[in-house]
């Protein structure tokens, strides 16, 4: 059992250092100097500065880039979430007719290319009036979002026994307050982890964000590399 237990924990020491490897040498690119970010091979401790987030915070455009962007973020949580927490409780609760077809329709639809759903959206965004704003990134981000959402509550609202609902009914709750009540409580660490992953796949789409805007970018990268192109280099302090 000792052994057992042994490789348990060392198993999941072994997978948070693999997870968490990258994101340190990314921390630490983020802040080395600029010798430190074009040295190699490169230190696993760098000489800490930082000057090359100064240089990208002061770029021109990238405050307001990212304030639009945690505007999209948040509206297209409130969206996808919105919209698919019911669907997927439908999902988890009833049994229809090509229920399972239907599900493997939402994950399919993640098949198609982003510039295959971006442009003709662009199309209908200047048609509607609302290209180059955050609803038009918004709404797109929501397209790509929603089938996890979907699928990851479906999943959540499944694990959760449907006789807690039926109780709460018999002692006077409707179904929707049931839901309210006794659902969504213990539902929230996996409606949370759905909207924390909404959020960080709407922040890491920056194609859609770069067709469908152009004044009024949300995308920080692209517009953080236009100033690094045009400048001579990042400060080295």
């Amino acid at each position: 059992m000792k052994a057992r237990a042994f490789g348990k924990y060392a198993g999941a020491v072994i997978l948070a250092v693999w997870v968490l490897f990258p994101m340190y040498l990314l921390t630490a690119g983020a802040f080395s100097t600029q010798n430190g970010v074009y040295q190699y091979p490169k230190s696993l401790w760098p000489d800490w500065s930082t000057g090359t987030m100064r240089f990208f915070w002061d770029s021109a455009g990238v405050p307001a880039a990212l304030g639009r962007s945690v505007i999209v973020a948040a509206i297209t949580v409130a969206l996808s979430m919105l919209i698919g927490t019911p669907a997927g409780y439908a999902i988890a609760r009833y049994r229809f007719r090509g229920r399972n077809p239907y599900q493997m329709s939402i994950v399919s639809t993640r098949a198609f290319p982003v510039v295959v759903l971006s442009i003709p959206l662009a199309v209908f965004f200047l048609q509607w009036g609302i290209y180059d704003t955050v609803w038009a990134v918004a709404l797109m981000h929501t397209a790509l979002v929603l089938p996890f959402v979907v699928l990851i509550t479906s999943s959540v609202l499944a694990g959760i026994p449907v006789d807690l609902e039926e109780a709460a009914q018999v002692f006077g709750c409707s179904r929707p307050g049931a839901f309210w009540r006794v659902v969504v409580p213990l539902a929230a660490p996996g409606l949370a982890a759905a909207a924390t992953f909404a959020v960080l796949m709407s922040y890491n789409e920056v194609f859609a964000a770069s067709i469908l805007t152009i004044e009024r970018p949300t995308s920080i990268p692209c517009t953080a590399a236009n100033r690094f192109i045009s400048s001579p280099g990042v400060p080295a302090t």
